[in-house]
Formats: structure tokens, C-alpha cells, sequence
């Protein structure tokens, strides 16, 4: 009987180790499968590292990668007026980032690139002519171009993390912030007219539904003059001096540079203008805001700018 009991119990640990090796050997293979995924791009479905730890961003997404938690080793998002500095409002938050280009053009460093051993590469449909050499150094997801989707993008890159909750939680808070602030606006200049333009050299783009002037339509749900120039696609429509005189709007929000600043000033045209006569103009650096109303971070930021201007 001693015999039997310890016969058994020499089976019923093989049997335990057994179980045990097993599940330890299904451990590693789910760890193992877990180490990469495919996911589904422009150029089709990609096989990438499942949390990718040197990412480079050509596709001008760095700042969506940031609200998800992910700072990039190698970015394009530069100032698209100082296209060899980082913009000003996330300098800081991408001090470890190598600069290695302007994410608008379709070609980068590619020695930098090269140099920071990337296991994953964001790209955009921009940069098509490269995709190539940088599918040599690592995988390389394409994004499309989203031109003034901003929302979209930033869903579109939280799925190759498997964070679309965290995307849909940013967006939701950023819209309380913005509907929140179109009221209060609202609450103190009453129901005015506002019109968002970029002075260049004796012309006026108005960011009709795009950039900052989306903010103030879209996101602020503020109104704009009824005789607003219609934008086809991403292209800003473009008025003259007397045009954008015509348009009246109650309150003007300007993005200049020093010069085109200083030709506003000389101009008997502009100081005829309603919104120029009451005080009713709000004049922002070209760099960072112009860049900054085409990014989630700035975005946000721009509402805060808005609260300082029209509210406080």
C-alpha cells in the first residue's frame, strides 16, 4: 500500500509538471504572438511591432502620438514657418525627437532616419517616392493624406495602437472645452460675426472651414459673416484687400507675419473696416499659429488663447 501511495504521488507530479510546462509553453506562444500584428494600411495589410518603441513620424502625426502616450525618436513636425525648428508649443515634449524633416514635403533625411534604428515608420501618401528605401530600415505604416480631417487622423493612428478609447476621451473632452467656450463667448460679445484670415504679401487666404478658422466655426460654433467665400478642398480662398473689406465681419482674427503686420497698418483700406475702426482685431504671430490650428495640441491651446482674448 506504501508502495502504491508513493507510486502515485511520483504520477500525479509528473502529471502537474506536465501541466504546468504546458501552460507556460501556451504563455510563450500567445507572448510570442503577441509581439507583432498586421494592420491595415494605404499599401495594404502591414505586419508591425505590437508596442514599437523607436517610432519615427514622417506623416506629421507627432502630436497625436504624444495625447496617446507614445514620443517619438524621429519626427517631421516642424514649424511651417521655421521648417528646420520643432513648433514652439511641443518643443519641449519632443526634446528626445530628431528633427528629420518638414512633414508637408515628400522627402526626408533619410542618413537620420537611418541613424535612429527605428522598429516602426509613420508615413504619409506625401512621401510615396520613398517608401521604399524607408521600408528597408523598418515596417512602415502609410497613412493617407487627411488634408483638414484633423479628428480622423488622430482615430486613424490610435487604431495601430489598439487606443481608440483613448482618442475618442481626448476628442470628448476638447468638444466640452470648445462648446463650452462658444458659449461663454457668445454670453459676452452677444451675437457677432467672426472672420479668420492669413495676410500674405497684399493677400488674404480666409480659413473659411479649415486651420484656426475651423475652431471658431466647427468647434466654438460661432458665426461668420453670410458672404464668407466658399473653400474648395484644402485650398484656402483668396480676396484682395477691398474683397476682404466686403465680407464685414464684427471681429477680425489676423495671422501675420512682421511685414505683412506693418502693411496692414499703412493700409487706408484696413483702417476704413468696421471691426479695424472698433478695435475688434486680434493680430497672431504666423509662427506658431498657423501651424497650430491644424493640430490637436494646438488646437486646444488656440481655445485657451480665444478664453484670453474674447472672455477674460
Amino acid at each position: 500500500m506504501k508502495k502504491k501511495r508513493i507510486l502515485g504521488l511520483i504520477v500525479a507530479t509528473i502529471i502537474s509538471f506536465s501541466a504546468f510546462t504546458g501552460c507556460s509553453n501556451n504563455k510563450e506562444e500567445v507572448k510570442q504572438e503577441s509581439v507583432t500584428k498586421v494592420v491595415s494600411t494605404v499599401k495594404g495589410d502591414i505586419t508591425i511591432p505590437t508596442n514599437p518603441k523607436r517610432i519615427v513620424d514622417i506623416a506629421g502625426v507627432s502630436e497625436e502620438l504624444l495625447i496617446l502616450k507614445h514620443t517619438p525618436v524621429g519626427t517631421a513636425n516642424a514649424d511651417p514657418y521655421k521648417t528646420t525648428e520643432k513648433p514652439s508649443h511641443i518643443k519641449d515634449k519632443l526634446s528626445t525627437s530628431k528633427l528629420v524633416g518638414f512633414s508637408m514635403m515628400d522627402t526626408m533625411d533619410m542618413e537620420a532616419i537611418l541613424k535612429l534604428e527605428p522598429d516602426l515608420i509613420i508615413m504619409s501618401e506625401r512621401q510615396t517616392k520613398i517608401y521604399d528605401q524607408l521600408k528597408a530600415i523598418a515596417p512602415v505604416v502609410m497613412l493617407k493624406d487627411y488634408a483638414n480631417d484633423w479628428r480622423a487622423q488622430l482615430t486613424d493612428v490610435s487604431k495601430l495602437f489598439g487606443q481608440e478609447k483613448d482618442a475618442a476621451k481626448w476628442l470628448t473632452d476638447y468638444d466640452k472645452k470648445a462648446d463650452k467656450l462658444g458659449i461663454e463667448i457668445e454670453g459676452k460679445k452677444g451675437k457677432q460675426t467672426y472672420l479668420t484670415i492669413l495676410a500674405s504679401a497684399g493677400k488674404f487666404y480666409i480659413f473659411s472651414d479649415a486651420g484656426i478658422g475651423s475652431i471658431l466655426l466647427s468647434d466654438m460654433k460661432l458665426p461668420q459673416p453670410s458672404n464668407m467665400p466658399k473653400q474648395e478642398g484644402i485650398s484656402l480662398p483668396v480676396v484682395t484687400m477691398e474683397g476682404l473689406s466686403a465680407i464685414d465681419a464684427d471681429h477680425i482674427i489676423a495671422i501675420v507675419t512682421d511685414a505683412d503686420k506693418k502693411d496692414l497698418e499703412a493700409s487706408t483700406v484696413w483702417k476704413s473696416m468696421r471691426a479695424v475702426k472698433a478695435g475688434n482685431v486680434t493680430l497672431l504671430d504666423s509662427s506658431p499659429y498657423f501651424g497650430q490650428g491644424y493640430s490637436p495640441l494646438g488646437r486646444e491651446l488656440l481655445l485657451d488663447l480665444f478664453k484670453e482674448k474674447f472672455v477674460k
